[in-house]
């Protein structure tokens, strides 16, 4: 595992396990159990996951020491704005089981942002989180609030894979060091990807699968990625690529891939009033 140095100068491993859509109550504990002992030493979680209590059990019962886990959750819509959004730093800390997260985002760029920031910076002052980011910010987006936020994010996680490598976002963060987080790094399992051509070629010639030459691929370009699965299988191949390394031809190939166009358009009118309307953390 190799680590990415961010902004705020802590550490976060280059691929981390993501628990998005695993049900709590036994299969996300399960989930990280096999996670932890393949090698990962990075999960990622949110509170609209509805899974955080797993995650933290299977950490405490890994015998792994907290301070070797990164661990990252997110505050959901529900809770934005200064006051609301401190008691969802709590309580996510409660869910976990842990007096500290390693990394906390804003899970969706719509409502009161400014507000939410800014309990997040008290709470990485007051120790609670040591590195702060957002999540699923366009360029539109995020040059919109990030202007009027105290500090940087870290990180901001959006949707990042071989056919849509978000050049234009990260062009924009890069004078500020922010890291790109992805998610859907194995593009959700779409055929477009996973079965393209020049993919299966450079599997064929490193031994690896097709899934493995992607992550390589995104830990090369500087990404950090958040694979998901309940295969054990596949678990355990996800994180095994650090043993081999894509030239330059073959990191150019796969750079000519962009679309530039991913399955989740966050600038679409009324996305944030349809994700506060439909889910909710609590009542």
């Amino acid at each position: 595992m190799i680590n990415v140095k961010l902004n705020d100068g802590n550490e976060i491993p280059a691929i981390g396990f993501g628990v998005f859509m695993i049900e709590n109550n036994g299969p996300t504990y399960d989930a990280v159990k096999l996670a932890l002992k393949a090698g990962y030493r990075h999960i990622d979680t949110a509170a609209a996951y509805f899974n955080e209590s797993d995650v933290g059990r299977a950490v405490k019962d890994s015998g792994i020491a907290r301070d070797e886990i990164f661990i990252t959750s997110k505050l959901w819509l529900q809770d934005y704005g200064y006051d609301a959004a401190t008691k969802g730093i709590d309580t996510s800390l409660k869910n976990l089981g842990m007096d500290y997260m390693d990394l906390y985002l804003l899970h969706q760029p719509y409502g009161d942002v400014v507000g939410a920031w800014k309990a997040l910076e008290d709470a990485k002052k007051a120790g609670k989180i040591k590195s702060i980011g957002i999540s699923n910010m366009t360029p539109k987006i995020y040059q919109n609030f990030v202007p009027q936020f105290e500090s940087l994010p870290a990180v901001n996680q959006v949707e990042c894979n071989p056919l849509f490598q978000q050049k234009e976002l990260r062009g924009i963060m890069a004078k500020d060091d922010v890291k790109i987080e992805a998610w859907y790094p194995l593009g959700h399992g779409d055929a477009k990807l996973l079965k393209n051509e020049k993919i299966s070629a450079l599997a064929e010639k490193y031994g690896k699968n097709a899934g493995q030459i992607i992550l390589r691929f995104e830990v090369q370009e500087g990404f950090i990625t958040l694979p998901k699965s309940t295969n054990p299988t596949r678990i355990a191949t996800n994180i095994e690529i650090f043993d081999f390394e894509l030239t330059e031809n073959e990191m150019n190939q796969l750079r000519a891939m962009d679309t530039g166009k991913g399955s989740h358009n966050p600038d679409a009118p009324g996305v944030g009033e349809y994700l506060l309307a439909n889910y909710k953390v609590h009542d």
